[in-house]
């Protein structure tokens, strides 16, 4: 259920348009089906419909009149709410849409329950699915109602309700999304032809410039340098930017002049203030770089769900903001045929990167700085350093679902679940060709035979499900790669493994192939290295573990442990 509050000066005017059959065609049957006290006039109901509506605004009108001569009647009296059922709820009774608006009333704090002095109501019903309720706002003892915070009492009690009567339970905010369009707006977007709002696109444009941008005198200029966006930087009499709006070129109004849009009309992270915070939490690239961005941004983004693990919230909420600014920077870089997509994943989890834990940015330093830096690097060709960084954001994506969920943060869920589906589109369509290509290199039988009792050991919780995967020979291939390299392909699968339980992945071996291969683009141990570390492990006294057989030894090449048949 969905309410709609406002307020009027006129009592007689609400009455007349709620009992109106003749303009307002949706209208029919209009009647009572509450009131104050049970025995209000109904012009819908009596056989004189003009003189009863005549004393129903009197009788409501009424404490109005007494506190207008002792000049306390408020000017805007009238209270206004509308309730309005999901189409696919039931058909509700009168006696139940009566029950509705009295506790409606009460939790607003029109008429309070066991208040004799509550505020004079009636509520209306004139279609099948919703409810008026008009109420004057001057109480019996003459005081003005205490209706403060109406819609959001009125919100909570319409929760109530639904799962009570056993009706749809709409996915509520918490007053942290940004602004929707009006409906204005919405009919000017679409006689121009375009299927977003002026408002919605320069979010979209302000939101990217901010992903790519890695301080604010560069984010003011790539807004300046985006082509159809005009920009009118705020100073202060400093010289200092003191703020910013923005219009896209060609939207005006009646005078012909752009309408201008401030970041915080625009979302209420997007004010200049919030987004220099943002920037000044970006960890500085060094100069030459020793390893590649995307793989920066991929290790960084594989962590978030272990920081989502945390009792941390301030921190969490900090990942998932900077994790949003990955996801628009994507489109700037991703090939063509996936950027709908990915820009399409980016607006839907905008949603998920705000509540109401304030973010402190300062813990997610490093996935922002290597956004950046991956933001400057050309754009990838085979796909798979993309399809790596899609494959961990669509487990960060799952753990984001689960993160809000556990603190009933609806509105940032479902946007979370429908970001997931465009994510996953994405995947598929980025990581077939390189998964392809890497299965080609298929190692022979007897490498295999030795990667799966690797395979075995590092993931046995898993290891069923890793050597079923479409993607295991692309899996076995690069631990072949890995090895020849000098990388010690067990501890490069348990690293892997470390990293993020599989628990969430779809298709295992994709994700550990994406994880082998960036960890094995690292250069591998020397021989001395390897041997130190290896005394050094000698050293520690180290307990069996319980539960697990004492010879660790691999079985021999071509036989699986416990009698599992190989995969060929």
């Amino acid at each position: 259920m969905i309410a709609k509050i406002g307020g009027g000066k006129s009592t007689a005017g609400l009455i007349r348009y709620l009992y109106d059959t003749r303009k307002a065609k949706d209208h029919t049957d209009p009647h009572l089906v509450a009131s104050w006290d049970g025995f209000a006039p109904d012009p819908g109901r009596a056989d004189v419909f003009d003189a009863t509506k005549k004393l129903l605004v009197a009788d409501l009108d009424l404490h109005v009149k007494q506190a207008e001569r002792l000049s306390r009647a408020p000017e805007r009296h009238v209270w206004h709410c509308s309730i309005r059922a999901a189409e696919t709820d039931r058909h509700l009774s009168d006696e139940e849409w009566g029950d509705i608006a009295r506790r409606v009333v009460a939790a607003t704090g029109i008429a309070p329950d066991g208040d004799p002095d509550g505020c004079r109501w009636v509520a209306v019903r004139h279609a099948s699915d919703h409810i008026h309720i008009a109420a004057t706002k001057v109480r019996a003892d003459l005081r003005t109602a205490r209706h403060w915070n109406d819609y959001l009492t009125a919100d909570r009690e319409l929760a109530a309700i639904e799962k009570e009567y056993g009706l749809h339970q709409v996915v509520r905010g918490d007053r942290t999304a940004a602004k929707r369009p009006t409906r204005a707006e919405q009919e000017k977007a679409k006689r121009a032809g375009q299927a977003r709002t002026a408002r919605e696109r320069l979010r979209t444009t302000v939101r990217t410039a901010m992903a790519a941008a890695a301080s604010t005198e560069e984010f003011i200029g790539l807004l300046q340098h985006t082509d159809g966006v005009l920009v009118d930087v705020k100073h202060f009499p400093s010289g200092d930017v003191r703020g910013y709006a923005v219009a896209l070129d060609g939207d005006t109004n009646g005078k012909q002049e752009p309408i201008w849009y401030s970041g915080s009309e625009l979302s209420p992270d997007l004010s200049l203030p919030k987004i220099r915070k943002r920037l000044d939490a970006t960890e500085q690239q060094p100069g030459p770089r020793r390893t590649n961005p995307w793989h920066q941004a991929t290790a960084a983004t594989e962590r978030i769900p272990h920081h989502l693990d945390r009792s941390d919230d301030a921190a969490a909420q900090a990942h998932l903001a900077a994790f949003g600014e990955a996801l628009d920077a994507l489109p700037l870089i991703a090939p063509q045929d996936v950027r709908l997509q990915l820009r399409e994943a980016a607006e839907a989890f905008e949603r998920a990167t705000r509540s109401r834990v304030q973010a402190e940015h300062q813990h997610a330093r490093a996935l922002r700085g290597a956004v950046r830096a991956m933001v400057r690097e050309p754009a990838p060709r085979d796909g798979a350093v993309l399809a790596m960084f899609l494959d961990a954001a669509i487990l960060v994506v799952i753990a984001a679902a689960r993160w809000h969920q556990l603190r009933q943060h609806d509105q940032q869920v479902a946007a979370a679940r429908q970001t997931l589906l465009h994510l996953q589109a994405a995947y598929e369509q980025t990581a077939a060709a390189p998964i392809a290509v890497l299965a080609q290199c298929r190692p022979p039988q007897q490498v295999v035979e030795r990667h799966i009792l690797l395979i075995r050991q590092a993931v046995p919780k898993h290891a069923d499900q890793v050597l079923e995967d479409p993607a295991f020979d692309a899996l076995a291939a690069v631990l072949t790669v890995a090895e020849k390299a000098g990388h010690d392909p067990k501890q490069l699968l348990q690293q892997a493994a470390d990293q993020r339980a599989l628990d969430d992945a779809h298709r295992p071996a994709r994700v550990l192939t994406w994880r082998v291969e960036r960890l094995s683009a690292r250069s591998a141990q020397s021989d001395r290295a390897r041997a130190a570390q290896g005394l050094s492990a000698a050293r520690r006294p180290s307990a069996p573990v319980q539960g697990t057989p004492a010879a660790s030894a691999p079985a021999p090449a071509g036989r699986p442990p416990n009698g599992s048949a190989r995969r060929r």
